[in-house]
């Protein structure tokens, strides 16, 4: 299903710039940590364009859009229960790997779809983001940490804290940091009440797929 997800994003055709399944991954963990629910008629269209324009005439997104709002569904029951949900990233092909955003890691540039998937959802839905500063910021940079600092250039706090965090030293690691962000985030935009309290997610193998090809 996660291929055939993929083919049916790949299907939208120009001028429509549809997300890929990892970014689809962290734009739906972007879209559940807003302080309120944002209903899928909104957020759909962007799934299959960045920018949120329609789909054209007799273009049939209904198997598409199963598949998109069962893993929005996943997501959904994890992030409420401060459960370790599997984020969809996939390691590199040898020649898609680049110069390393960390040091000595070249491998955790994988993370970076799914991270430029959820910095699209802050973008389109920035709710969250007027939340307390100081609890938004360190789980902020464990995911912008992956983004070129260029693109962060009017948050000082926030690249003060990423220029503190230690080196990631491998894929699982920079995909573990995923999952504890986007719960430390919940927990600022959607407090658990008194009685059940914050939790440590239980932490499961993260998958490591090699990546669909890209557009």
């Amino acid at each position: 299903e996660l291929d055939e997800l993929q083919r049916l994003l790949d299907s939208v055709a120009a001028p429509l710039e549809p997300l890929d399944v990892s970014m689809l991954d962290g734009f739906l963990c972007g879209v559940l940590v807003q302080p309120g629910a944002v209903p899928p008629a909104q957020w759909l269209p962007r799934v299959t364009d960045i920018d949120g324009r329609a789909l054209p005439r007799g273009f049939d997104a209904t198997r598409l859009h199963e598949l998109v709002l069962r893993r929005h569904a996943q997501l959904e029951r994890a992030i409420a229960r401060r459960e370790w949900f599997d984020p969809w990233v996939f390691e590199l092909a040898e020649d898609e790997t680049v110069a390393a955003t960390e040091p000595g890691s070249s491998d955790v540039q994988a993370v970076l779809p799914w991270v430029a998937g959820f910095a699209a959802a802050m973008h389109a839905y920035p709710a969250l983001m007027t939340g307390p500063a100081q609890a938004l910021t360190e789980p902020l940079a464990m995911l912008y940490r992956h983004l070129d600092p260029d693109d962060l250039e009017d948050a000082a706090e926030l690249l003060e804290t990423i220029d503190e965090l230690a080196p990631l030293s491998d894929l699982t690691q920079a995909v573990e940091d995923l999952v504890r962000a986007t719960l430390l985030l919940a927990d600022v935009a959607r407090p658990l009440p008194a009685a059940q309290g914050s939790r440590p997610p239980q932490r499961t193998a993260a998958p490591r797929r090699r990546a669909a090809p890209r557009r």
